[in-house]
């Protein structure tokens, strides 16, 4: 699975509004039939930012992960671990990393903020 992070996705709008293929929707031309999904973090993050509508009409065909027992566990130890390193991160950041740590998904981000999560399944957007 696929995980969208709100960089990835606020770049996928761009693409799409400016009618291109960047480098958002070249990765997921790739990477064809793979389940893709958003946290419902990420959700929020878009929603902060954009109306409920253009972010249900930009996340229509992708899976919403919603927050779990599991994945609070889970964001808990990660930032537990970051912590000891003093390496945290935002703590939107943290709960994203951890539905991708936990669910096992490759998370698609183009920022920085992720590089640092060890046994994170990446793919960092370059070019």
């Amino acid at each position: 699975m696929l995980l969208l992070d709100s960089s990835a996705l606020v770049e996928l709008e761009r693409e799409l509004s400016e009618r291109r293929v960047g480098r958002v929707r070249a990765f997921l031309g790739r990477h064809a039939g793979e389940d893709v999904a958003c946290s419902a973090v990420t959700v929020g993050e878009l929603a902060s930012g954009e109306s409920e509508a253009a972010v249900r009409i930009l996340l229509r065909n992708l899976r919403k992960i919603a927050i779990s027992e599991a994945v609070a566990y889970r964001a808990g130890a990660l930032d537990r671990e970051l912590a000891e390193t003093g390496r945290r991160l935002g703590e939107n950041d943290n709960w994203i990393a951890a539905t991708a740590l936990l669910y096992s998904a490759t998370l698609v981000y183009s920022d920085g903020d992720f590089d640092r999560v060890g046994g994170l399944k990446r793919a960092k957007l370059t070019g």
